[in-house]
């Protein structure tokens, strides 16, 4: 049987001296090195999409890896891909690194400088433990669930551009298809996801935080369940204890919701610290929202930049919301995508926060008017994400079966997908338009 290998080394001379060693053994099908953490798991997301058996058997995880550390990147790839078995490159064979190792997922370790006989033993091991899960995964009528739910994140170019909306009806419009959706505030000191849906709960984040082995029992406890069915996330109620959630723990945290919900939206704030810079890093769609004012899109390039000096995500990687759209704005989403170098979405939202004023005073958000122009244009957005299932007439219907009554107009007690109503004069805007939404 020939063994697939992925090497994951950012040292340029390891990679080299791990590839002649790989390419020696019987057997072994190596793959081009990566060379960070990132480009590991997209390219095994990649794989995984296609189909169970394009993945490796075995991953190489190198203990100079960046720009997330090796042990957490082991934790994650082990949680993501649980059929793939993962091995530590080091020079520190010390009982407590291996017995840490070993916690993360790993199936094996490699001392430095690298011996033929030791990644040969090591790397068979490893495949026959990888091939005896797939022979489990696939046996019957299992199906391989490849690397588990879509992380969605939304952050803000800056503060009052419409975040938390968007990260609320895009969780709507995923629920309402039929997906299990979970919302998350990792706006951690200013978070206003349970005014806005009208929630008290006393459990947060920040419970969840100092728990290295996140069960499903202990997520459970943690999570609200709202009556439209999104499981809930809070950011703690006392801002200053935002704090004590680390990058590790988010990444903890996101890595645990994504073994059991199909869609994650996550709400990071305008506010960028560890915790929401690793659930940006992590997540499978990045969404910057922006109004198309100077400010706004001066803010939108300055996160961009600083995404991409921080390694956390590229620009290009990035889609831009373009939020409270007038048509006779100076600044238009060709122009904001030139300058900040994202892909903006197709989907604009109209300027209209009449519509959602007597829904936010009242916490109500989710009970926004099904015929609203900002609530038809969010739910094409998610559409446009792919976080909609498809409907019965195999068509995605960007968060609901949407149905036609005899006049042939979209009908929906949900809220419909499409594009935002007109006037007849052609303007695309209503009243309110000079107001937007927050």
């Amino acid at each position: 049987m020939t063994t697939r290998i992925l090497p994951a080394v950012g040292d340029l001379d390891a990679a080299r001296s791990v590839t002649t060693l790989l390419s020696q053994l019987p057997d072994a099908e190596p793959a081009t090195p990566v060379s960070d953490s990132t480009q590991l798991i997209d390219t095994l997301a990649r794989l995984a999409g296609e189909a169970l058996d394009e993945l490796p058997e075995v991953v190489l995880v190198h203990e100079r890896i960046g720009p997330v550390p090796a042990l957490e990147l082991i934790r994650e790839v082990s949680l993501r891909f649980p059929s793939v078995a993962v091995v530590l490159i080091t020079a520190d064979a010390s009982p407590n690194l291996f017995a840490n190792a070993m916690d993360s997922g790993a199936r094996g370790l490699v001392t430095l400088p690298l011996s033929y006989e030791e990644l040969a033993n090591r790397v068979q091991a490893a495949a026959q433990w990888s091939a005896g899960v797939r022979r489990h995964l696939t046996s019957g009528n299992e199906v391989f669930t490849g690397p588990g739910g879509t992380v969605v994140t939304v952050t803000g170019a800056k503060g009052g551009v419409g975040a938390t909306v968007t990260a609320i009806q895009l969780a709507l419009a995923a629920q309402a298809s039929g997906n299990t959706v979970a919302l998350v505030d990792m706006d951690l000191q200013t978070g206003d996801i349970a005014s806005f849906l009208d929630v008290q709960f006393r459990r947060s984040l920040v419970d969840l935080a100092m728990i290295t082995d996140i069960s499903p029992r202990v997520l459970s406890d943690a999570v609200f369940s709202h009556s439209t069915g999104l499981a809930l996330l809070l950011a703690p109620g006392e801002g200053e204890r935002g704090e004590e959630v680390s990058d590790r723990s988010a990444r903890q945290i996101v890595s645990a919701l994504r073994t059991r919900y199909e869609i994650v939206v996550i709400d990071c704030g305008a506010q960028m610290n560890g915790a929401n810079a690793a659930a940006v890093e992590m997540a499978d769609v990045a969404l910057l929202v922006t109004t198309p004012d100077v400010v706004a899109v001066r803010g939108a390039k300055r996160v961009v930049r600083m995404w991409e000096r921080l390694q956390i995500r590229k620009a290009e990687e990035t889609i831009t919301l373009v939020n409270r759209f007038t048509r006779n704005t100076e600044i238009q989403p060709p122009l904001i995508q030139k300058i900040t170098g994202t892909r903006v979405a197709s989907a604009a939202v109209p300027a209209n926060f009449k519509e959602l004023q007597a829904s936010i005073d009242s916490g109500r958000l989710h009970e926004l008017d099904a015929k609203s122009t900002v609530k038809q244009a969010l739910w094409g957005l998610a559409g446009e994400l792919g976080i909609v299932k498809e409907s019965a007439t195999g068509k995605k219907s960007g968060g609901a079966l949407v149905k036609r009554n005899s006049g042939g107009a979209l009908k929906n007690d949900r809220g419909s997908i499409g594009r935002p109503r007109r006037r007849r004069d052609g303007s695309g805007r209503g009243p309110g338009d000079s107001e937007g939404t927050r």
